[in-house]
């Protein structure tokens, strides 16, 4: 996959891709929002510093470290990806309360349509906006979404300093464990 220019990613603002699911989906990973490197490219998680595509390999949801180009062999594994808004920004600051608070509604329709298993948040910030959920922490929630199991882990961007890659692939370990349980 090439890198976009300056100018590629600029005019990526705004930009949507997307959703890869289907039917029947055991697990449903829910990005806060596509990232320009991403609307540049239409791939998700595609920005080179981004720590998904390790975590899922190191977590074992994956057989090997897949590439953003590869996203469709997800599918085959029984995942998908989607976000809570499908509006490519810089960061996911620029994104308003309202707009999370949509993207909740428009998750909420996405599962009920698609049923997967388990549906898991990348973002407890935006999750916590999102679902008015303030005290909302990392792991398993209480309540289901749409008669999915509901999980919320850390944003995997190499913007959030808060997790490093081995925290990371413990934590979607946790979650690879219950799905064989």
């Amino acid at each position: 996959m090439l890198r976009p220019t300056r100018a590629e990613l600029e005019a990526a603002a705004g930009r949507s891709i997307p959703d890869v699911v289907a039917p029947g989906l055991a697990l449903l990973f829910v990005g806060i929002n596509p990232g320009l490197y991403s609307g540049a490219t239409g791939r998700h998680f595609a920005r080179p510093g981004n720590r998904f595509w390790p975590t899922l390999a190191g977590a074992g949801l994956t057989p090997r470290q897949l590439a953003p180009d590869e996203t469709a062999e997800l599918l085959q594994l029984g995942i998908g990806i989607t976000n809570l808004v499908n509006r490519t920004t810089a960061t996911a600051a620029e994104l308003s309360a309202d707009e999370l608070r949509a993207g909740a509604d428009r998750l909420r329709e996405t599962v009920e349509r698609f049923a997967p298993r388990v549906v898991a948040v990348l973002g407890v910030s935006a999750f916590r906006t999102a679902f008015s959920q303030p005290a909302a922490a990392i792991g398993r929630q209480p309540e289901p979404l749409g008669g999915a199991e509901l999980w919320v882990l850390p944003n995997p961007s190499g913007l959030n300093a808060h997790y490093q890659l081995p925290q990371l692939v413990e934590l979607f370990s946790t979650l690879r464990a219950r799905l064989v349980d």
